[in-house]
């Protein structure tokens, strides 16, 4: 009998070792994630389940299913115990460096498959409810926001651009070259010198 006491208490020392690096893993996960969002998956297929982690893979999003005790655990450990009443039900979680990603795919899949609800989640640092998780879905990848930043600083160059070529062209055509309207704040400094 004191044989079985013996390997049953290794059983659970082995037991206890491997849910705390199950927390661990969990835990390093949130802290390496810029976002991490908690959906249920219930009622959704094998086939859609699937589709759905073929979909977020593709986003570079690491979709994850874990014991909701565990994961309470890692938001002990990780300080967000605001996230905990969100972990009940059959949950799923998806980690991602990119900010948005895990948002906006569980959101366009969401609106094509009713069985997948948007709980919560942890978006650089902070919990945010399914409200702020479906607003973040609305924003471009990374790349997106890249090109739109792209745009917005070779805006104010194009238009520089344009008007040298009309001067330059207007130099050339032998006419006076277009003088743009000087704003009121500029002109009003000029006036007072020559007052």
């Amino acid at each position: 009998m004191s044989i079985w006491v013996l390997e049953r208490g290794n059983m659970n020392q082995a037991v206890l070792s491997n849910k705390q690096a199950l927390v661990t893993e969990i835990s390093d996960k949130i802290k390496a994630s810029q976002s991490t969002v908690v959906c249920e998956y219930r009622g959704l297929s094998v086939a859609e389940v699937t589709e759905l982690r073929r979909n977020l893979r593709s986003e570079g999003v690491d979709f994850k299913v874990y014991k909701n005790t565990m994961v309470e655990r890692a938001c002990d450990e990780c300080g967000y115990d605001d996230l905990k009443d969100a972990l009940n039900g059959p949950n799923a979680f998806a980690f991602s460096e990119d900010a948005t990603a895990p948002a906006r795919v569980l959101a366009k899949f969401a609106k094509k498959h009713k069985a997948l609800v948007l709980k919560k989640g942890i978006v650089e640092g902070k919990v945010v409810d399914e409200a702020t998780i479906k607003e973040l879905s609305l924003l471009p990848n990374r790349d997106g926001m890249l090109s739109m930043l792209l745009s917005c600083l070779q805006s104010p160059v194009s238009s520089f651009a344009r008007v040298v070529k009309a001067v330059a062209d207007a130099k050339e055509a032998g006419a006076p070259a277009p003088v743009e309207a000087a704003p009121a704040a500029e002109a009003a400094p000029a006036e007072e010198a020559a007052a």
